[in-house]
């Protein structure tokens, strides 16, 4: 039986990433998931994980509670069509990571928008399609809202009860701004790191062999399909422009200063570095409170199992919250050293506890 609040019975249409993550959290909040897909091997490998039952194609006991459209901005408005042709549930959402132009499309296709409202769970991987999914996907992670004035309050109840359910955060925003937040903040940094990504290509073996965690950093998001975000980008085409074309300006300046060389040139481009220090500090810190300056204790770790459960352990022993962790490995060698984030008050005890256990705590 569903929690209170959650849908009763919950139809999934698509089977990739996002829609098996939300499928298999209202798995664990109880709710019924019938799910469908085109692809036949994505479905059956949604069900296979325990995401849900195939939708049978023959109605059964009535409209679901609610029904997640998880595909393509592309294909949004003909799957609402079609799934409200098809009396499929009560009220629909989508979770495309664009929202005017599928609300334009759906408008024009004569879609019933009282009973939809359009949404973003702002949360991904690098990996795409069911086997990637995760139940806890979308925990403390924001989930954009964007309901039309002819939403009916009963419909944002229920896509707001979905987004809790899954541990997001619903936000309430307007499309269009939707649309130019997520160009600045997701879009346009997928495509710089894929145009940074792309000149490894062509890169010698000895730059590739001294890749540190910073190229890994910037080009993280790069391994992400690319089948997916072409329909993303065209989508959101305009936005996603202004913002590429602003970086290509800054960039374009701070490659012919850099040629220029001189002293002047020099502080043209610090001032460029100092832009990017005051935007980084902007981004909200743990739980989208203020951004924290943390102290880093870096620990050399060998590559054998369990090392990290015993770190993190001691962590626990010393009385130290680890606020993040990242692990760079060392090219060649089974070992890597591990930074641990924490509060600037903890970092000489959580050191002296490490260094206390045998390992290697430089500084």
């Amino acid at each position: 039986m569903a929690e209170e609040g959650v849908p009763g019975r919950t139809i999934v249409i698509g089977t990739g990433l996002i829609g098996t993550s939300i499928a298999l959290a209202m798995r664990e909040r109880g709710s019924e998931v019938l799910l469908t897909d085109r692809d036949a091997a994505s479905l059956r490998m949604a069900v296979e994980l325990g995401a849900g039952e195939a939708l049978p194609d023959a109605a059964g006991a009535g409209p679901a509670d609610l029904a997640v459209l998880a595909v393509p901005p592309a294909a949004v408005a003909v799957t609402l069509l079609d799934a409200q042709k098809r009396g499929l549930a009560t009220v629909y959402t989508d979770v495309a990571s664009v929202k005017a132009q599928p609300l334009r499309q759906a408008a024009e296709l004569g879609c019933d928008l009282s009973s939809f409202v359009a949404g973003h769970p702002l949360a991904g991987r690098e990996r795409s399609g069911p086997a990637a999914a995760r139940h806890d996907l979308f925990l403390g992670r924001p989930w954009a809202l964007c309901p039309t004035s002819g939403a009916s309050p009963e419909a944002v109840a229920a896509v707001t009860a979905l987004a809790r359910a899954c541990g997001a955060e619903p936000v309430v925003v307007d499309a269009a701004e939707h649309d130019d937040a997520v160009a600045l903040v997701s879009h346009a940094p997928h495509v710089v790191s894929a145009a940074v990504a792309a000149r490894l290509t062509g890169a010698a073996d000895v730059a590739l062999g001294l890749a540190g965690q910073g190229v890994r950093d910037v080009t993280r998001i790069a391994a992400s399909d690319p089948r997916l975000w072409i329909g993303i980008l065209t989508a959101n085409a305009a936005p996603v422009a202004d913002v590429l074309e602003a970086v290509a300006t800054d960039l374009a300046v701070a490659a012919s200063l850099l040629r220029d060389g001189s002293d002047e040139a020099a502080t043209h481009v610090a001032d460029l570095l100092l832009r990017g220090n005051a935007g980084r500090s902007r981004i909200p810190g743990k739980h989208g409170g203020e951004p924290s300056a943390y102290a880093v204790v870096p620990v050399v770790i060998p590559d054998r199992p369990g090392e990290l459960a015993m770190i993190f352990q001691a962590a626990g022993i010393a009385g130290v919250n680890i606020e993040d962790v990242t692990i760079e490995h060392s090219p060649g060698r089974q070992l890597g050293v591990l930074e641990i984030a924490v509060r600037p008050e903890a970092a000489e005890r959580l050191a002296a506890e490490l260094r206390a256990r045998g390992w290697s705590v430089p500084g």
